[in-house]
């Protein structure tokens, strides 16, 4: 059975982009990002402070509204990432590359660890957080999967993230916007 494509939630004005590695087969039934049963993204978004109010996988339309977007690397949805073939990925990388030079966030905020490892190369552990690298010269953010299938981190360790990318997002905001691109500050 071939499961309808999840819609990208991205607008002009975009400051973060959440992108998750593909949908799983309930995001793809229902039409909406993050929508696990086990799934705590709605839920770290307004325990962290990013958005002003509790929402579900069914307000994914309105994330633009408070300058978020919303896509997944690969679109095929699947129960989990071990059928995903190096090709997708690659394909993947080249559309958000598309993406993000389109719609030009301050943040790219890879939603979970192995999807920083596949698109970077990168072994060995990964800080969650504001990392080094960036993507298409735009700040990169790595936050923990929240699905409830991920172990590896537990609900405080995940809000701690959140709550960074809230902070950081805060602090960019204040700065004047010759020292938001890089560019050094004229005197």
């Amino acid at each position: 059975m071939k499961l309808p494509r999840l819609r990208d939630r991205i607008e002009p004005g975009v400051r973060v982009l959440f992108v998750g590695i593909n949908p799983g087969i309930r995001s793809a039934l229902t039409g909406h990002h993050f929508a696990g049963y086990s799934n705590r993204f709605w839920k770290l978004l307004y325990d962290s402070r990013l958005v002003p109010e509790r929402i579900t996988t069914l307000d994914d339309g309105r994330l633009p509204a408070w300058g978020f977007g919303i896509t997944n690397l690969v679109p095929r949805a699947t129960p989990g990432i071990d059928t995903l073939t190096p090709d997708e990925y690659l394909a993947g990388v080249i559309v958000l590359r598309r993406k993000v030079r389109r719609f030009k966030p301050s943040i790219v905020a890879f939603v979970g660890v192995s999807l920083f490892r596949a698109i970077f190369g990168v072994r060995g552990s990964i800080r969650l957080g504001l990392q080094r690298e960036t993507f298409e010269g735009v700040h990169v953010f790595v936050l923990p999967n929240p699905s409830g299938r991920n172990a590896n981190f537990s609900y405080a360790e995940m809000l701690r993230a959140f709550r960074r990318l809230a902070r950081y997002m805060a602090n960019a905001s204040k700065k004047p916007e010759s020292l938001k691109a890089g560019k050094p500050e004229r005197r």
